[in-house]
């Protein structure tokens, strides 16, 4: 019997080993040594950032990459920086989350329903992935896809995430064109294959600081995409 948290290990396991994008891996491993004042003493991954969450999961969270000194000193994905403190703290209210907060891979959080992977699994210098880079992470992407048996439902955090989705969809033609769809926060795109794609800004400082991402914003679109799972078949 196929099982499928052997298989989101084995993937996991193979994108951490991952050496594809040589930039990336520079740029990992020199900001792991470059640690902050307040992580001396931290031992950094600096390496490319597996999935995290519930490989039986009917929702999938898609951010952009890695953040330097978050999840690219921490080795899981929104945890340790300010963007995965807000985001945490809304899958922890919508019923996705064990707990709030996420400050170590082995802080004890589990996530129920959901996985969080990337469009880029290393954290790019200015937080800026090529063209390229993301094309050698869809494979990644791909193989995330086929272990979700279950998934109904996918959310894009971000501009950049989305339009990453949509090159995606079109590569499975389960879309034609990219250009009818356009992102938005709750923006919501239904296909006859494919899951369903839902929009919503980053929660970056950016974005949360100055109220363009409030919590309940947030909420809502967690809550649009548990509803939509429970309704959707694949």
């Amino acid at each position: 019997m196929h099982d499928p948290h052997k298989s989101f290990d084995r993937l996991n396991r193979s994108i951490i080993a991952c050496r594809q994008c040589p930039r990336l891996i520079a740029h990992c491993r020199k900001t792991a040594r470059e640690k902050r004042a307040a992580y001396r003493n931290d031992t950094s991954f600096g390496r490319p950032v597996p999935n995290f969450g519930d490989p039986n999961g009917r929702v999938l969270i898609v951010g952009l990459a890695p953040a330097a000194h978050g999840a690219n000193r921490t080795g899981r994905m929104f945890t340790g920086d300010r963007s995965g403190d807000f985001l945490f703290a809304a899958l922890h209210r919508t019923g996705f989350a064990s707990q709030p907060t996420a400050t170590s891979a082995d802080d004890g959080l589990t996530l129920s329903d959901v996985l969080i992977t990337a469009a880029c699994h290393c954290a790019p210098p200015a937080n800026k992935p090529t063209r390229g880079e993301l094309a050698n992470c869809a494979n990644w992407l791909s193989q995330t896809f086929d272990l979700m048996s279950r998934l109904r439902v996918v959310l894009c955090l971000g501009g950049i995430a989305f339009d990453a989705m949509l090159r995606y969809y079109q590569a499975r033609d389960w879309i034609d064109q990219r250009a009818p769809y356009r992102f938005g926060h709750g923006a919501a795109y239904t296909f006859d294959t494919g899951p369903m794609l839902l929009g919503a800004y980053h929660p970056s400082q950016q974005n949360t600081f100055t109220g363009r991402l409030t919590e309940p914003m947030l909420d809502d679109v967690l809550r649009q995409a548990r509803l939509a799972a429970s309704r959707r078949r694949r």
